[in-house]
């Protein structure tokens, strides 16, 4: 039996923000209510640039199966050298969101580092489920390796990222690279990812009608992109990357999570188990914070430190 704990308490920061929210964040999102949460509005590519001097062009790609997928290329309009590469899967529970969802930190990195970026528009669940999803971002992510010269990246520095649900999606795409002997990652950042159906841990159970992702939502999700197959044992680990076994063998991993949303103990047992199997892990967990904080909250002195921390692990792996 799981012991479920009283709620921990929000940043004060963070709490203030919620009222406004209602409505406008998944919380107690069931299988009628996507059509309304796709449907909201999120900050463009160009309003996220702000006028900055980045282009991005489309590319139509076989996905899975020979599907034709989109993916964007995001670069400096001045782009010359060959800096390093960021293959980007976009949030949303693998059921929302598009492929220029929450890019504002591939346009900074593309300022700082020069970096080129690609975002994939992988096609969501449950129009399709699992493995679609993940393969699409597969794909994209062997169509990207292929095109290194042509995009102007160092293969050498490829670094998978991804948030929320992209950040599940990330994780799967990295276990497939591993065991396909796919492209070679330096590194994989997830951010508040989203790695386990069953549902089973404390915050997992802790965390329903509070926040921005609750347990109902999170387990609407997981419900469409596998079916019936949610939380039994025929579920794979390029779905649900908190199943994998052997977790050895994957590229520097940054993990983090808020300390008051559900996917708080999968993320600590992830980072946990490349620990146990002798892989490098960077874990942090941000008290007091709901799920996809450093978003929703950017100016609040948390979102700061976490983004301080992301930007901190980066520049010491692209270093290296």
């Amino acid at each position: 039996m799981h012991r479920v704990t009283k709620n921990l308490p929000l940043d004060p920061e963070l709490a203030a923000l919620l009222p406004a929210l209602e409505g406008r964040v998944p919380v107690g999102m069931t299988a009628d209510r996507l059509d309304h949460f796709r449907a909201l509005p999120f900050p463009t590519i160009e309003e996220q640039s702000g006028g900055r001097p980045v282009t991005w062009t489309d590319h139509t790609i076989p996905g899975y199966r020979g599907a034709e997928i989109t993916v964007s290329v995001i670069a400096r309009e001045d782009h010359r050298e060959r800096g390093p590469g960021i293959f980007h899967i976009h949030g949303g529970g693998v059921v929302m969101g598009d492929r220029f969802a929450s890019v504002h930190p591939l346009i900074d990195w593309a300022m700082k580092y020069d970096a080129v970026s690609v975002t994939v528009e992988y096609r969501r669940a449950p129009e399709h489920p699992h493995p679609v999803p993940v393969e699409d971002c597969y794909a994209a992510l062997r169509w990207m390796a292929g095109h290194a010269d042509e995009l102007g990246f160092d293969p050498a520095r490829l670094v998978v990222f991804g948030g929320s649900g992209g950040g599940g999606l990330a994780a799967g795409t990295t276990l497939l690279a591993r065991d396909r002997r796919g492209p070679a990652l330096s590194g994989q950042l997830l951010q508040c990812p989203m790695i386990d159906d069953r549902g089973e841990t404390v915050s997992a159970r802790e965390y329903d009608g509070v926040g921005v992702w609750d347990r109902t939502s999170n387990l609407t999700a997981w419900t469409m992109v596998l079916g019936e197959r949610r939380g039994t044992a025929d579920v794979s680990p390029y779905a649900a990357p908190a199943r994998a076994a052997d977790l050895s063998g994957l590229p520097p991993t940054f993990v983090d999570a808020g300390a008051v949303e559900v996917f708080r103990d999968e993320a600590v047992a992830f980072a946990s188990a490349i620990w146990a199997a002798g892989g490098e892990a960077e874990l942090h967990v941000w008290g007091g914070a709901f799920h996809g904080f450093y978003d929703i909250a950017p100016g609040s002195a948390v979102a700061k430190a976490c983004v301080a921390a992301r930007e901190s692990w980066l520049e010491r792996l692209l270093s290296r």
